[in-house]
């Protein structure tokens, strides 16, 4: 398990150093897919809540560095994500294309009322609903999906446990 949690941390972070390097230059509304918050679903979902808590942990702490934000929001967004991916390990079979994109899709909805909830509790800057920018990271997480899955299937054994 520490193997899984180590590998998909590194992976996640080389990810957060991509988008905020690379992809902060080619947005679409002021948005780029959350690449991180896909590779977290991925491992929660191969691994289980354990696993997707503490990598949501480890990666949130880093990111929250990385970003403006208050240091420990991205944490406990992606801890939440990551148990939530979790339970939902083994209850459908992760198929090539409708899965990832349903697992990203969902993970982004969840992130955007997670930190909606946060910002009505202290003074956090949150998604609106009517902004093209939660559209686009949205429509991007959803269709970079498939692709990210795919590429993460390659390191299979360096992510997912064996007997997975």
């Amino acid at each position: 398990m520490v193997k899984n949690i180590v590998w998909t941390t590194v992976f996640i972070l080389i990810a957060s150093l991509i988008e905020s390097a690379l992809l902060s230059r080619l947005t679409l509304n002021h948005a780029k897919p959350d690449l991180a918050l896909g590779i977290l679903v991925y491992s929660a979902y191969a691994n289980g809540t354990m696993t997707g808590q503490l990598t949501g942990f480890i990666s949130g702490i880093f990111i929250d560095f990385l970003s403006r934000a208050p240091l420990g929001l991205n944490a406990l967004v992606r801890v939440i994500i990551g148990a939530a991916g979790g339970l939902i390990r083994s209850s459908f079979f992760l198929g090539r294309v409708l899965l990832p994109m349903a697992l990203c899709a969902s993970a982004t909805i969840l992130k955007a009322l997670l930190i909606f909830l946060l910002h009505l509790l202290f003074e956090v800057p949150a998604y609106s609903l009517w902004d093209p920018r939660f559209w686009s990271e949205l429509l991007l997480n959803t269709a970079s999906a498939p692709f990210l899955f795919g590429f993460l299937q390659l390191f299979k054994p360096l992510l997912v446990r064996r007997g997975n």
